[in-house]
């Protein structure tokens, strides 16, 4: 009993975002689960340091570092800003900004493109005097989407990748053209909704504006990221190829260790550890059993069942939490490797729904509020039609 109460509780905190009255966030209520799990003798300290899942922590922690070099190197402006210079109409400039937020989200998680992006577009469509807000939201879904493509997109399918064994690409071969028809959906939708902004092609110039790059730090780290991708292809344990280009870039004299320290989400790190913890915690009751023949009923082993609950789970207690809570299923399921891409596929796609549905979307939102608002209602009539279909796209190639 004790288990299930703290497992609901962390899950409740999870779902609304803190803890009301108290100033306990997401990642406070996982440590705190956690720690209640050990003290009140659910788990020992030797099980639930077996319960961590070390090769998600090493790999996302790995692809934080070569992410941090690339960022502060310029690299990832310098693409960005290359890209809309040459996108001379407002319909190509929107397209330029989902390819690029989409390609590289792929590979270097979607956090950091909309970080780099986000004051790009805004500065873009405040000297071409545009309407910001379908650029932006272009970033924010274009990345979410672009990250479905590959084990190292998101957080959740890097959690998938090592709970499932898949191969790094036979992960991308599956999901790639999900992601691909994605983002061509997201340039339709949102042309559609603010077919103003784009019914009248007249040429658009960008001033040329110079970007700092780092340019050594720029092919070291290019060169490093580039070694890391094609290992991951060739099929090297993901967690241990992400740990070396990590290593090997932390071996440095122009940067200081400490402004790649900043870069890292070390909240995002702990939080994964909590929550390991805490799901493993409440594997020990009967409730997993109960539910999964509760769930029985429902035929999750069918795609667009799965992809469905996935979808509405995420969007009340976040992606990955909802990745764990499906973690017991999935396993006893009659193909799981298709169970655990269809689990990739809905709960990154449902992080496109409303604001709230992914980190991503917050990033752009709350970087953008003091020149641009982005309303609920401005995102959700885009996130809902396009999430919509875009899993739906997912269920019909995963099916």
């Amino acid at each position: 009993m004790a288990a299930i109460l703290i497992f609901l509780a962390v899950y409740l905190v999870l779902a609304i975002g803190r803890l009301p009255g108290f100033r306990v966030d997401r990642t406070g209520a996982c440590i705190i689960g956690a720690s209640l799990m050990i003290v009140f003798g659910v788990l020992d300290l030797s099980q639930a340091y077996a319960a961590i899942n070390y090769d998600t922590i090493i790999l996302l922690f790995g692809v934080m570092i070569v992410v941090a070099n690339l960022r502060l190197s310029g690299f990832f402006s310098a693409v960005a800003e290359w890209v809309v210079e040459h996108a001379h109409r407002p319909i190509v400039l929107l397209a330029a900004i989902v390819l690029v937020a989409g390609f590289f989200s792929a590979f270097f998680v979607n956090d950091t493109m909309c970080l780099v992006l986000t004051p790009l577009v805004l500065e873009i469509t405040r000297q071409l005097r545009r309407n910001a807000v379908p650029y932006l939201l272009a970033v924010a879904m274009a990345a979410n989407i672009g990250s479905v493509a590959t084990v190292t997109g998101n957080p959740q399918n890097m959690m998938i990748g090592s709970f499932s064994g898949i191969h790094y690409r036979a992960f991308a071969a599956a999901l790639s053209p999900v992601a691909a028809i994605g983002l061509a959906l997201t340039v339709a939708v949102i042309a559609a909704t603010y077919h103003g902004e784009f019914r009248f092609q007249e040429k658009v110039a960008l001033e040329r504006r110079p970007v700092r790059v780092n340019r050594m730090l720029m092919w070291k780290s290019l060169a490093v990221s580039a070694g890391m991708i094609v290992l991951f292809f060739a099929g090297w344990p993901v967690s241990k190829v992400a740990l070396m280009a990590g290593a090997l870039l932390l071996v440095t004299r122009r940067v200081k260790p400490e402004r790649i320290y900043r870069e890292i989400d070390w909240s995002l790190l702990v939080l994964f550890i909590g929550l390991f913890i805490v799901v493993a915690g409440v594997e020990k009751t009967s409730l997993p059993g109960d539910l999964f023949r509760a769930a029985q009923q429902f035929h999750l082993e069918r795609v667009p069942v799965l992809s469905a609950l996935a979808a509405v789970l995420s969007n009340i207690v976040s992606n990955v939490p909802a990745v764990l809570v499906f973690k017991p299923f999935v396993v006893h399921m009659g193909n799981p490797v298709r169970s655990w891409l269809t689990l990739a596929m809905s709960t990154t796609l449902a992080g496109n729904l409303t604001i709230l549905g992914s980190v991503a979307n917050l990033i752009v939102v709350q970087r953008a509020r003091h020149e641009t608002p982005i309303g609920f209602w401005q995102y959700f009539r885009v996130g809902a039609p396009l999430t919509i279909l875009t899993i739906a796209v997912g269920a019909l190639w995963l099916g």
